[in-house]
């Protein structure tokens, strides 16, 4: 029964949200109490310890998950307010009326560069929004979003994830950046022609963009990799979006489609190139102000400008929430975490966009009601996790894996990765959970620790598919709360996929590397 028990909270997720279609908040909420109840009577942890578990989990969701989310979501309110959304509407459908390509452009390209420099969310909270904008079906949005979200994850939030493994496994950090370029590469190309394919709902839906669509894959591969090996984990994802939606817009332009797909609603002539020829530069950079605003912000507070990282780095708070074994302390840089650089980002831009500051006020308020079921959904989610997580089931999951596996943990390590991402929705803290593990079980067997490790944030990236979290956001971003089951049913098939290959490409080179 022991053995069994730390599943049981996870395969409660799965069933709730995949075949009883239950709402995420609804499900999260008994999962927390499941996995409270197993922790308290099964694996003997105090009361006490499993109320504070829950407490730091609240407090480390609010702080800085809810907080970017909500940035997040009030930036794309204040664009409906103050008509924005209107010019980058019309911005996108200038680059190309092939709703294919736009859905490049948008969920690859600029998602990409959304979770490269903010991430928890709003790489699929944004352009889910902007496709709805431009007359996609959101629930297809939704989809489409989240298939977007996984290569850029492992170097997202200006490479936080590949550092802390590094700093959790000590472990040099530029072959662990390789090493997880070379994992993703594969991945890196298939996810545009899934995105196609998608869309299109047919292989043949690729005909006249397979080009654009692979070079939109490669470039993005190609930067990652130079910069990886070049610089470090802090630029891969930025520049590598950057890139693929160059590439993709000029390969879009050089080698049009003989005709632009559209959707069968929609009429022929419908967002047609000529019709959004008039694009006015000034009226495009106030309406992308805030994104601009957020890159300058990113790029100037990170470590690539050590004189203003330092000092805004030092405004923190500290919070010892759960003290028993393993706690530690939670730490809130506040002019760092993405949360705060997205909302100041977007008071900067919605005032120079022309909205006053009661108007963005009220527009918060509206933003913070709109998600309260994603709030809870979340605060649920990783509560859980750190309860399952300081009663020791993770690790006995891992551990109990990792022992029937043998030499073939290869063939897992992804899945594992994939675990944490799904108890927390964040790659981060994934590698926190389980980096030192893989570590540890690559050197009792003889393999390169660096090359599991990097599997642990690889697996982590497609474990977004099925993430409980990532999943609740597309939900509310798309205006579809409450079909969470009918995305996971559609994402999680994909997931098994991915860490299929993942896990074959992981073994084929454990030995070799």
């Amino acid at each position: 029964m022991l053995e069994l028990s730390p599943i049981l909270p996870i395969a409660w997720l799965l069933v709730s949200l995949g075949f009883l279609k239950m709402p995420a908040y609804k499900a999260c909420l008994i999962g927390l109490a499941i996995s409270g109840i197993e922790a308290i009577s099964l694996w003997q942890m105090d009361y006490v310890l499993a109320l504070k578990a829950t407490l730091e989990g609240s407090v480390f969701a609010l702080l800085p998950i809810i907080w970017v989310i909500v940035a997040a979501f009030f930036t794309y309110n204040i664009s409906l307010h103050t008509g924005a959304i209107t010019h980058i509407k019309q911005f996108m459908s200038s680059l190309s009326g092939d709703r294919r390509i736009q859905a490049l452009l948008i969920a690859w390209g600029f998602g990409g560069f959304l979770e490269a420099v903010a991430g928890f969310g709003t790489a699929v909270a944004v352009p889910a929004a902007l496709l709805i904008a431009l007359g996609f079906e959101p629930f297809l949005a939704a989809v489409v979003c989240i298939f977007a979200n996984t290569a850029a994850v492992a170097f997202g939030v200006v490479g936080i994830p590949v550092n802390t493994l590094a700093q959790i496994t000590e472990l040099p950090i530029l072959p662990i950046s390789m090493a997880i370029v070379w994992q993703l590469a594969p991945f890196g190309v298939l996810v545009p022609l899934l995105i196609v394919v998608t869309i299109t709902k047919s292989l043949k839906g690729l005909q006249g963009v397979w080009l654009t669509t692979l070079i939109s894959g490669i470039s993005f591969g190609l930067a990652q990799f130079v910069v990886a090996k070049y610089v470090g984990p802090e630029l891969p994802a930025i520049i590598g979006s950057i890139f693929a939606f160059l590439a993709t817009v000029l390969s879009a332009k050089v080698s049009p489609p003989l005709r632009d797909w559209k959707f069968p609603r929609e009429r022929e002539a419908a967002a047609s190139f000529a019709k959004v020829q008039a694009i006015r530069v000034k009226e495009q950079m106030v309406a992308w102000m805030p994104y601009i605003l957020l890159l300058i912000f990113v790029l100037l507070t990170s470590k690539l400008v050590p004189i203003l990282n330092g000092p805004v780095g030092e405004v923190t708070s500290v919070w010892l929430i759960y003290d028993g074994a393993g706690g530690k302390p939670l730490i809130m840089q506040w002019f760092l975490t993405p949360g705060t650089l997205v909302l100041i980002s977007a008071i900067l831009g919605g005032l120079i966009q022309g909205a006053s500051l009661i108007q963005l006020v009220k527009l918060y308020a509206k933003t913070v009601c709109q998600l309260r079921k994603t709030t809870i959904t979340v605060m649920a989610i990783v509560s859980m996790a750190k309860v399952l997580g300081y009663s020791g089931m993770i690790g006995s999951i891992a551990v109990t894996l990792a022992g029937v596996t043998g030499h073939f943990y290869p063939l897992i390590a992804p899945s594992i990765g994939a675990l944490g991402t799904f108890m927390t929705g964040s790659d981060t803290s994934s590698n926190i959970l389980f980096g030192q593990l893989q570590k540890q079980t690559a050197l009792q067997l003889g393999i390169n620790p660096i090359w599991i490790a990097a599997a642990n944030a690889s697996g982590a990236c497609i474990g977004k598919l099925i993430s409980p979290q990532s999943i609740a956001i597309a939900t509310i971003a798309t205006g579809l709360t409450g079909r969470e089951g009918e995305l996971l049913t559609v994402t999680v098939k994909y997931a098994i996929g991915f860490l299929f290959a993942l896990g074959g490409l992981t073994y084929a080179f454990a030995f070799l590397s």
